[in-house]
């Protein structure tokens, strides 16, 4: 049974998969779906592999989260970052943010989310455990909470300062240039190189 009046149910599967994509409504998920049906059969077939390669053999860096096609991942492997100096984050999509604006030269810590009881995201749904981990091997002086400002990112923030209150390190977070409630990967790039610039001291 055709809901849309497709001609072919191999269609309409493509656009239903396609339309679960974030930001992909069903008419753009027929565009995509016809022009992929237009190209010849060895670029659909390398664009595919692709998509499972990248699901498939992807792994995450074991020292910050990153994503790693092998082992740690090239930050955490560049000789020429600051090893003194972790920024901690939500997501991937902070990281690449951050790098954008050549600002900043240290290394991260993915925690993969922020505490959110609404979701059911509590503290032991993040890397907070390997965070302490990396501190209790010494070394780093100073970690940069850039989390988002919502009431969940502030929160999560709090949390981790009292966790690794005990460290001797210097907590500090992103200056206000990023308004109360805004997520970094919608920040613009000279607004965020400026907040990790002028970071401050956390203040809970």
């Amino acid at each position: 049974m055709f809901r849309r009046n497709y001609s072919s149910a191999l269609l309409e599967e493509a656009v239903d998969q396609l339309a679960t994509l974030p930001g992909v409504g069903r008419r753009t998920a027929l565009r995509l779906a016809l022009f992929l049906l237009d190209q010849p059969r060895e670029n659909v077939e390398q664009f595919s592999g692709a998509l499972v390669r990248l699901r498939q053999d992807v792994r995450h860096c074991p020292v910050c989260g990153m994503i790693s096609d092998d082992g740690v991942c090239p930050l955490c492997g560049d000789s020429r970052r600051d090893t003194t100096v972790v920024c901690v984050v939500e997501s991937l999509r902070d990281v690449l943010s951050i790098e954008n604006t050549g600002q900043y030269n240290g290394l991260y810590h993915i925690l993969g989310g922020i505490i959110s009881p609404i979701d059911g995201v509590g503290p032991g749904d993040l890397r907070i455990r390997e965070l302490g981990d990396r501190l209790a091997q010494g070394g780093i002086q100073e970690v940069v909470l850039a989390l988002s400002t919502s009431m969940e990112g502030e929160t999560t923030a709090y949390y981790l300062y009292k966790q690794i209150a005990n460290y001797p390190v210097t907590v500090t977070s992103i200056a206000r240039g990023v308004g109360f409630g805004d997520d970094l990967e919608y920040t613009d790039e000279l607004t965020l190189g400026r907040s990790i610039t002028n970071r401050q001291p956390f203040k809970p």
